[in-house]
């Protein structure tokens, strides 16, 4: 029995996934563009549903056509667009917003305002590593769980789940509402 790799990289343009076989060749490769949103200069989205159904869409492309069965699979690796943020309800496994792109500036008088409590940018910078800037995750669940109506407190009450597209598709691939994983590679995870 054959055993493969699947790579699933979900990108800031599109989805693509890419069976490998067990010397490194390329056995198939399936992908889909998905829509970028611009509701605002400065602010870009993605429809993370659209990502997760695209997600699928490749993997069934990718299969197909190296004529691979899930069951030959020995394992997948997901890149993805690290900073761009998701919050989704954990009972319905609906995003409460669109996920904010990693491109976006809207978060940027969040960061002005952490930085202006004390240590300006680099605020955190001795204990993370990186200075407070608009592409990190942190400040666009922040502005999401602000701006969106009843966020903040679905979130309180624990009804919320957040991360970036890595924990939104391993979150759905494992089982999503009937006990999906959430979780995010240490290589993903930014501290700010």
């Amino acid at each position: 029995m054959s055993q493969y790799v699947a790579a699933i990289d979900q990108g800031t343009t599109s989805t693509r996934c890419m069976v490998f076989d067990h010397d490194g060749k390329v056995v198939s490769v399936g992908q889909k563009e998905h829509e970028q949103i611009f509701p605002r200069a400065g602010w870009v989205e993605h429809d993370a549903d659209e990502i997760w159904a695209n997600t699928r869409e490749v993997v069934g492309q990718a299969l197909a056509k190296g004529n691979v069965a899930r069951s030959d699979l020995v394992a997948v690796g997901i890149t993805n667009q690290r900073e761009t943020a998701v919050v989704w309800d954990r009972t319905t496994g609906k995003p409460v917003h669109n996920a904010i792109v990693w491109q976006d500036t809207r978060t940027q008088r969040i960061v002005e305002e952490l930085g202006a409590l004390g240590g300006g940018a680099d605020r955190y910078k001795e204990k993370v590593g990186l200075p407070l800037a608009t592409y990190f995750a942190g400040p666009k669940v922040k502005w999401i769980l602000d701006n969106v109506e009843g966020a903040r407190a679905r979130a309180e009450s624990g009804d919320l789940l957040m991360g970036t597209i890595d924990s939104w598709l391993l979150w759905n691939m494992t089982g999503g509402v009937d006990g999906g994983l959430h979780l995010t590679d240490v290589s993903n995870a930014s501290r700010t």
